[in-house]
């Protein structure tokens, strides 16, 4: 009996129905605003510390590969832990995540707030990527079991968009916090601000947000989790760090291990879910049409876009000598557009469905070579006015694009692998704004030196309008009608 009871338990995710023994709580209006605060904040912080990196080390005389892993250290803990965290919500409870989430962001935000040294401002850094671990795949699995129909739409599309627009605003209120020198902090402000955010969100979530858990909860699938590690470590570092460090032997030989991890894990995985267990990725998940289709334009997208904005913050800075005030400004039409799009977003998708991801794509491609243009013909005189117009059409295009994406990627998973599917997509988000920000930037970097910055930046924005003709592609493949 006890045989047959494990094995009802572990059908695919595919098949799997909705659950009729987890109870359904509705998200009210203030739950809503309160994960999407929780989600809010570490998405700003992935890129909120790019603006900074100059000032950091002047104080704390960092050096360049120290410099990488302040940045690519919270990125690299993030979308490594990301599907454990989404695991240990489905089986430990999403609201108690979250709270637990919340708390431990605001404590190694004021650890990065207050470190006395680059190499513990790296480690804190480490660790507030695994709180945000905790705390971000609980927000879509908190949206997806506790909402459905056209509220479940409306909530995955506004955190689409605030998503996205916490992207940008991260690099515009960095420049900004910087040059206030907030009661003397500087580039401290950034991790400090964080803090009584956090605590806030914390707080709300005890009253405001429903408890929910998979009404199935497995054991941590530990092969799984550490081959999964593994593989990201392995192509993570050395591409974050091995230009840095000059492309010592250790990065290359990480880099070989990439592929044996990947590989062992896709049959780790596979062995597991034949043999009646809950592996951490079930490949049944990723049969999901619109998962896998989803994913699949999830990679470049958020890959060009997190690379393209780790670029813009140094040609802003290094290369036009503007100041973090005026980094942040140039990048304001960008996120208009992107806010101003995202509004409309679901009013569109409901009336033209996934065509509204093609023409997204489309404008992006737009904006993308006039971007290209403006560079080209004046890189010396590019200015906040210069890069309004493809700033404006690309941030236009982004939102049309990442909005409805967590829509389409989630709308099929049942409500107890909520955790799960969330913290699928999660990873893919993190880890392509990541690996985008590791390829693209290290393109730039090793190719300004001997092409120029403005010709550098040119180059990045052409494999960026490639990424917008790749989605375009991908986005014909989706159901035309998303519910």
């Amino acid at each position: 009996m006890t045989q047959q009871l494990e094995h009802a338990q572990v059908r695919p995710i595919h098949s799997a129905p909705r659950s009729t023994t987890e109870p359904h709580h509705a998200l009210s209006v203030a739950g809503l605003v309160t994960v999407l605060l929780g989600a809010f904040l570490p998405m700003l912080d992935f890129f909120i510390v790019n603006v900074a990196l100059p000032t950091i080390d002047h104080d704390l005389a960092a050096g360049p590969a120290v410099l990488e892993l302040v940045a690519a250290g919270y990125g690299i803990a993030f979308a490594v832990l990301l599907v454990l965290g989404g695991r240990l919500g489905d089986s430990l409870g999403r609201r108690r995540l979250f709270i637990a989430g919340a708390a431990a962001f605001a404590v190694t935000s004021l650890a990065c707030g207050l470190a006395p040294t680059a190499a513990t401002l790296v480690i804190a850094r480490i660790t507030q990527g695994a709180a945000a671990a905790l705390l971000v795949p609980q927000v879509l699995a908190t949206i997806t079991s506790a909402t459905s129909g056209a509220q479940r739409a409306r909530a995955l599309s506004i955190y689409g968009a605030v998503g996205g627009v916490s992207v940008v605003i991260g690099q515009v209120l960095g420049g900004m916090l910087i040059a206030a020198d907030l009661f003397g902090t500087g580039w401290r402000a950034i991790f400090l601000l964080n803090v009584p955010f956090a605590v806030l969100t914390a707080v709300l979530a005890i009253r405001y947000v429903p408890e929910s858990r998979s009404p199935r909860p497995s054991r941590v699938d530990v092969p799984g989790t550490v081959l999964l590690t593994v593989a990201l470590l392995s192509l993570f570092v050395p591409l974050m760090e091995g230009r840095a460090a000059g492309w010592p032997l250790w990065s290359w030989l990480l880099l070989a291990v990439f592929p044996f991890a990947a590989v062992g894990f896709v049959l780790v995985e596979r062995r597991a879910e034949r043999a009646g267990l809950l592996p951490l990725v079930p490949p049944s998940l990723l049969r999901i049409p619109e998962m896998r289709h989803g994913l699949g334009i999830a990679l470049p997208y958020f890959g060009c876009f997190g690379g393209f904005m780790f670029v813009l913050a140094i040609t802003l800075q290094q290369g036009l000598r503007l100041s973090p005030v005026m980094s942040g400004v140039a990048l304001v039409p960008l996120a208009f557009g992107y806010f101003s799009s995202s509004l409309a977003g679901p009013r569109l998708i409901g009336r033209f469905g996934s065509r509204v991801i093609t023409a997204g794509s489309a404008l992006q491609a737009l904006g993308t070579v006039t971007l290209i243009t403006t560079v080209l013909a004046d890189y010396r005189g590019l200015s906040v006015l210069t890069l309004l117009p493809g700033m404006l059409v690309t941030g236009l295009g982004n939102g049309l694009v990442g909005t409805p994406l967590f829509r389409v990627v989630l709308s099929k998973v049942p409500s107890e692998s909520a955790g799960l599917g969330s913290g699928v997509l999660a990873t893919a988000q993190q880890s392509s704004l990541a690996l985008g920000v590791a390829t693209l930037g290290t393109l730039f970097l090793s190719l300004t030196p001997s092409l120029g910055m403005g010709h550098a930046l040119a180059l990045v924005l052409a494999i960026q309008s490639l990424g917008s003709v790749t989605v375009l592609w991908l986005s014909t493949r989706l159901p035309r009608t998303m519910g």
